[in-house]
């Protein structure tokens, strides 16, 4: 097993990966089916997303060990502790997401109530934003990239530039959301809603994979994960919390797609920059 492993680890790493983290879907799937009612879905995905959360990173740590030993394991520690780096990754792995998205949102409240967020119509802000931090970097920044970026990234990278690694690493994240977000959709009789379904898949295929690059390009410009655990919490607080709006159908497909275009153009701007040519 150990050998079959390492001849091909890439593809090995995200097929278990995605063993592991639906498993604990499918487990529950074989009672409420796919989708869940909204009933079934509140009284489970707590206890049915543990795999799929722990997955990336539970899978990682296996495959570094197998596939690197005490070298590998010494290589992702000195990145999770590499913390000195110039203060502008910080800011644009924390501050990018929120900034661009306050602003799609700023704009089109004007035309219309639906796009007003969570953090201006709830009365306790400051547990939405802890709360959305907090989940954020546990749930996504820490235990995802530490399999994504911590694992896959340098491999991909290896025999590709920013972009490709970005697109194939993107396109799978985007894919491994899709029983989650399928099995979660569903209303109170079990049929799937469309208008739930549909505007959050096509995020994950439109615009993740556009973060996804510039993910990328954080990390193996600065050889640290610390600003990349920290942009995926940015991202994960921003969307589905703090600048959360309970809107579905058009309104929710419109502005994933302003802001996968709005995150393409970012892609192009950086791209021209020395430090994407740097890390290239």
């Amino acid at each position: 097993m150990i050998s079959f492993i390492k001849q091909n680890p890439l593809f090995n790493y995200f097929m278990i990966t995605f063993l592991f983290s639906w498993s604990g879907i499918c487990a529950f799937a074989f009672q409420t089916g796919i989708p869940a009612s909204s009933k079934q879905f509140e009284e489970t995905w707590q206890i049915a997303f543990l795999p799929y959360l722990f997955g990336p990173a539970t899978i990682g740590l296996l495959f570094i060990g197998l596939t690197s030993g005490k070298e590998g394991f010494h290589d992702l520690k000195s990145r999770f502790l590499k913390w000195k780096i110039n203060i502008g990754w910080y800011t644009f792995a924390i501050l990018t997401l929120p900034l661009l998205v306050s602003a799609l949102l700023f704009v089109f409240s004007q035309f219309s109530s639906e796009f007003i967020p969570d953090i201006i119509t709830t009365h306790d802000k400051s547990s939405l934003i802890l709360q959305g931090i907090a989940i954020g970097f546990f749930g996504g920044g820490l235990l995802e990239e530490t399999g994504w970026t911590g694992f896959a990234t340098p491999k991909l990278k290896a025999r590709y530039g920013i972009i490709k690694t970005g697109l194939i690493i993107g396109f799978l994240w985007g894919l491994w959301h899709f029983l989650p977000v399928l099995w979660g959709c569903g209303d109170e009789a079990g049929k799937i809603n469309w208008s739930l379904f549909l505007p959050g898949l096509f995020f994950y295929f439109s615009g993740a994979p556009a973060y996804r690059v510039l993910l990328v390009w954080v990390h193996e410009h600065t050889k640290s994960l610390v600003p990349v655990v920290l942009m995926h919490t940015s991202l994960s607080a921003s969307l589905f919390f703090i600048f959360n709006f309970p809107q579905k159908g058009f309104p929710a497909f419109l502005y994933y797609l302003v802001l996968s275009i709005a995150l393409w153009i970012i892609v192009g701007i950086v791209s021209r920059t020395k430090s994407w040519k740097m890390a290239n």
